[in-house]
């Protein structure tokens, strides 16, 4: 599946969104109509020459809020005292 992902992860990157690929998925952070406007793009890419598509989105919506894919983890490393294996943004592995 990694050669769909790749390409899925192309159109993301492409986008211009802040996102974060994961072992079992990628988070996009966005306004709504952008963020499935992304999603649109990967389904039609996928289309092309694959018979079936499936994906799963879930969307949390938080009017007024932006930079919250580091904030949120950010926030809980400062509330526990052992060290957390954490997905590293682009500015933090530099």
């Amino acid at each position: 599946m990694s050669e769909y992902v790749a390409r899925s992860l192309k159109i993301i990157a492409a986008s211009g969104l802040d996102y974060r690929l994961h072992a079992m998925g990628t988070i996009i952070e966005g306004e709504i109509d952008q963020v499935l406007a992304v999603m649109q793009k990967c389904l039609e890419a996928m289309a092309q020459d694959c018979d079936r598509v499936t994906c799963t989105a879930k969307l949390d919506y938080r009017r007024g809020y932006q930079g919250r894919l580091d904030s949120k983890v950010n926030s809980v490393l400062e509330k526990v005292d052992v060290s957390l294996k954490t997905i590293q943004s682009p500015s933090q592995s530099e």
